[in-house]
């Protein structure tokens, strides 16, 4: 069987590919760096992450996006021998106008490397490419528009567009139209076009992307329409039931295996049974569908509600030896590579040269302190997804601050508004010491009214232990003897339905990770030795 869902953490809006026997999805990644997460899978089953395709920043620029803005809702495909890549880069998310501009890349190898981008348009979000049996090519899309009709403070979700993409010329080309304004569930996005037995098949999410999210289905028997929507939409839906396990379950997409089974991923949350707070985010779950004889798609089941375990497909002669899985994982990376691990990324830009070193000081990454954790711009600041309901993260720093500006060490992190940070630094005094700097919605707090005083010289261990809704700070010399620095902390904040409470929509999920800081501009930097993540819950025990 497979558990749900097949990629933890913070991993929305999946794109699902099948090239002969290998299987690929790609994420949303929105302000983090390098953009779209790419996992590969032999059975649908075991995922591993494989590559960033935008890796640099003629492919993507993110300076300045707000949170929650950058990459949305990618759409891989494969046609012709070449991997097609849409995306959109959100660079604005203010009132009525939100700036988003949608863009193309190739690739004839999963791993690149990948071309330099097509400016394709900048209507809305959610682009796909759909490549027709005759050879044409054709991008949907979600049409954002500024006038009356949307929710108060966003944009009008005004339809999906067809347009006509000529590879060729490598650019839209003709008219652009609505073939489709949704269902009455409304909220209409995340368009993906198939075509199967004479019909053209538009799999949308509707609903919006919280508890009343949806996969709804509509179809034509041209592309241009006119579609007939299901008439027992939505195909899923957890918005009837709140005691499922996987709830805000929508943004959908459909593969096919070499043996005619078919299988939907798509996106879902799991609250916290406390709070009802999804810590991880927007995650990627996976289900068997079937057509039925009136050619429209239902879940295996003949339900609307996503399971947590479901069927893997026949392996291709039934040979393939499926990988064992980890009693618990262990990730760690040592910084002994000339690249850190495909794991870890950065805030909207690239780390530079003058931001971090791996060669400076060989076994270890060198942070050179830059903007706050609160910039939108040059962060030296590297994290990886909370994948895990609990978990440990510790890491081992060797910093030797000479101002109360100069700071580095440990982050629980959801956006710049929303983290928490223990941190080495120094006092008036110059003696060293570490806290905890709680930012909450930019109400700033520190855990200990007076800070920990350290010994001058030597490493210094950084621990968070996160249990649900809780995350407690440790500090340690020797790595084995720890002094606990501050209350065990509200964690369930890092999470987009704490800011929904508050009437402020985000999109991401907790991260955590290393960073360091200056704001003398000396730059100084902070040796890491290296950064582990421990998954501390098996079977629901924590």
């Amino acid at each position: 069987m497979i558990q749900n869902p097949i990629l933890t953490g913070f991993n929305p809006d999946p794109s699902i590919l099948r090239v002969g026997y290998d299987y690929y999805i790609a994420t949303s990644t929105f302000e983090w760096f390098p953009g779209v997460q790419i996992h590969h899978s032999r059975d649908l089953k075991h995922w591993e992450l494989i590559c960033h395709p935008l890796d640099d920043r003629k492919k993507l620029d993110m300076l300045g996006v707000p949170d929650s803005g950058g990459i949305y809702a990618p759409c891989l495909t494969y046609d012709d021998g070449l991997f097609y890549l849409v995306y959109t880069n959100v660079k604005n998310l203010t009132g009525r106008f939100w700036d988003c501009s949608n863009y193309l890349v190739t690739a004839e190898n999963i791993e690149g490397p990948w071309s330099d981008p097509v400016y394709l348009n900048g209507s809305g979000i959610d682009p796909s490419l759909f490549h027709d049996e005759d050879g044409r090519k054709w991008l949907v899309n979600v049409v954002l528009s500024h006038k009356d009709g949307g929710k108060a403070g966003f944009p009008y979700w005004s339809g999906i567009a067809l347009t006509e993409y000529s590879a060729k010329e490598r650019k839209l080309v003709g008219e652009s139209h609505y073939i489709f304004h949704g269902s009455k569930i409304g909220t209409t996005e995340g368009p993906h076009i198939y075509k199967r037995n004479g019909y053209y098949y538009l799999l949308t999410a509707e609903g919006g992307t919280f508890y009343n999210h949806a996969v709804t289905m509509a179809r034509a028997k041209q592309i241009e329409g006119p579609y007939e929507i299901d008439p027992e939409n939505p195909v899923i839906t957890s918005k009837y039931d709140c005691t499922l396990p996987l709830q805000r379950t929508g943004h959908a997409d459909l593969v096919e295996t070499p043996n005619g089974e078919w299988y939907m991923v798509h996106l879902c949350g799991r609250p916290l049974p406390s709070r009802g707070r999804s810590v991880m985010g927007r995650e990627t779950a996976i289900q068997k569908v079937k057509w039925n004889e009136e050619g429209w798609l239902r879940l295996e089941d003949g339900s609307h509600t996503a399971k947590t375990e479901v069927a893997m497909p026949v392996l291709h002669g039934g040979t393939e030896k499926v990988p064992q899985e980890d009693a618990i994982e262990i990730w760690r990376d040592d910084f002994d590579q000339e690249k850190w691990n495909v794991h870890l990324q950065s805030l909207r830009v690239p780390l530079t040269e003058d931001m971090y070193s791996l060669k400076e000081r060989p076994g270890f990454l060198r942070l050179y302190g830059h903007e706050s954790l609160s910039s939108k711009h040059y962060q030296s600041f590297l994290a990886r997804r909370q994948q895990h309901f609990c978990y440990e993260a510790e890491t081992k720093v060797e910093f030797a601050p000479i101002s109360f500006q100069q700071m580095a060490g440990l982050a629980c992190f959801y956006d710049t508004m929303n983290y928490f940070y223990l941190y080495v630094s120094c006092d008036e005094k110059k003696h060293r010491v570490v806290n905890l700097l709680s930012n909450d919605l930019n109400n700033f707090t520190y855990a200990l009214k007076e800070d920990i005083e350290i010994p001058e010289n030597g490493a210094v261990y950084l621990k968070v232990k996160v249990s649900w809704a809780s995350a407690q700070f440790s500090v340690s010399m020797d790595g084995q003897n720890w002094i606990q620095v501050g209350d065990v902390q509200d964690y369930s904040r890092l999470s987009d339905e704490y800011f929904k409470e508050r009437g402020i929509e985000r999109f991401t999920g907790a991260f955590v990770g290393i960073c360091c800081q200056d704001f003398t501009g000396e730059h100084r930097g902070a040796d890491f030795d290296w950064f582990e993540y421990r998954e501390k819950m098996k079977l629901n025990i924590c």
